[in-house]
């Protein structure tokens, strides 16, 4: 009789082990990685469409199959929990680089926030001030009551035993990439990086920038400069070479009715320049306001570079010139202290480009006056669109045509 158990437990510890190694699947490590990358995908398309676009900001709204697609996903996947992602992404927004924002390089160090950026969102996830003031209007069903909220940790539970079940002792691995992939891409690229280093189409008082050719990775999110000067648009490509995946996915979802996108930032339009500027042109520079000033901060840096070439001014060296290149890039009004100091030492021996410096100001007034009557704004941008054409530089006549295009 003891020999039988002993028999198919001989049988069957062979039958075990060969489970372990490859699982129910059975497929070579390239399949394997294949697979990672695709449900990691998943995972970050969930992030920015269902979390970031559509609760944080209501830039979308989903249909309830597919919100609740997303939901399970993250359950899965992540463990966290709706209501505090979205609270503590918008205090974010709300305390931008300043005390209080919950994880800004400008604050906690970019080192402390590339290594300790799951870390830093836990802490903030778990202020109950926090997750009251900005959590709201968030998903509270039955579901995410009862389960997804009271049951965090269980979700990822389950996915370890399904990736173990799929793919064997390799599976372990999966699950970790699985597990890292968002407090790596999101947690600390984003919110690392996408406030630190790459280029920016938008000036601010935030530091957001964009970090390069990664949508694929991270789902469009490296586009974070224009999200933080767009926060309400479901499109967060700006520019012609900036793709979004993100966009992509809302638009096929849109395609399937399960997706309705309510807000995206908006694109100039232009015609022919009109002799005059009316109130059509006025409401269209206003609403396209960082584009206007985007651009005129392209023209001006171009101003200063060909100055550059042309005047060699013993005066200044190259480091204080670098610095009045990066200048050149801000918004006169968040540039103070020693670096305003610096700006207008240099300026000053520069007509024109002072001159053009000096309107730069003046037309950024035209949306600081927010309360002043339409007619009176009118009357500012045509004042300013004169000025621009009698000054007798050619950059300013043409930005002036650009104007008086808009529509």
């Amino acid at each position: 009789m003891d020999a039988l158990p002993a028999q198919f437990l001989s049988q069957l510890l062979p039958q075990f082990l060969d489970f372990l190694s490859h699982g129910l699947l059975e497929w070579n490590g390239w399949a394997i990685v294949a697979w990672t990358l695709a449900v990691t995908h998943v995972t970050i398309a969930a992030v920015t469409i269902y979390l970031h676009r559509c609760q944080a900001h209501r830039a979308l709204t989903l249909h309830p199959i597919a919100s609740h697609v997303f939901r399970f996903w993250l359950w899965l996947t992540t463990g966290m929990v709706t209501r505090e992602w979205v609270a503590v992404h918008r205090k974010h927004h709300a305390r931008c680089e300043a005390d209080g924002d919950p994880h800004s390089p400008a604050v906690f160090g970019i080192g402390t926030v590339l290594l300790r950026g799951s870390e830093l969102y836990r802490t903030e996830a778990a202020n109950p001030v926090t997750v009251v003031q900005y959590g709201t209007g968030t998903p509270d069903d039955w579901v995410e009551r009862h389960v997804y909220s009271r049951f965090v940790w269980q979700g990822v539970g389950v996915m370890l035993v399904l990736d173990v079940v799929l793919f064997g002792v390799i599976g372990l691995t999966v699950w970790a990439v699985q597990m890292l992939w968002i407090p790596v891409t999101a947690a600390g690229v984003i919110n690392g990086l996408g406030h630190w280093w790459g280029y920016r189409n938008y000036d601010g008082p935030h530091a957001a920038t964009n970090i390069g050719p990664l949508g694929l990775l991270i789902g469009g999110e490296e586009l974070h400069n224009n999200h933080h000067t767009y926060p309400t648009s479901a499109r967060l490509s700006s520019r012609w070479f900036e793709f979004d995946v993100g966009w992509l996915y809302i638009r096929l979802l849109q395609a399937c009715g399960l997706a309705r996108v309510t807000r995206v930032a908006p694109r100039p339009r232009r015609a022919a320049p009109k002799p005059e500027a009316d109130l059509h042109t006025l409401h269209a520079v206003i609403a396209n306001r960082h584009e206007v000033m985007a651009r005129y901060a392209r023209m001006l840096r171009r101003a200063f570079r060909q100055d550059a070439k042309q005047v060699h001014d013993v005066m200044f060296d190259k480091p204080f010139l670098a610095q009045v290149d990066r200048l050149l890039r801000r918004d006169p009004g968040l540039v103070t202290g020693e670096q305003a100091d610096a700006l207008a030492l240099f300026l000053r021996h520069r007509g024109a480009l002072l001159t053009m410096q000096q309107l730069r100001a003046d037309l950024a007034d035209l949306w600081q006056r927010q309360h002043a009557a339409p007619e009176e704004l009118l009357a500012h941008l045509r004042q300013w669109c004169e000025r621009a054409e009698l000054s007798g530089i050619g950059m300013l006549r043409d930005f002036a045509t650009r104007l008086r295009s808009y529509a």
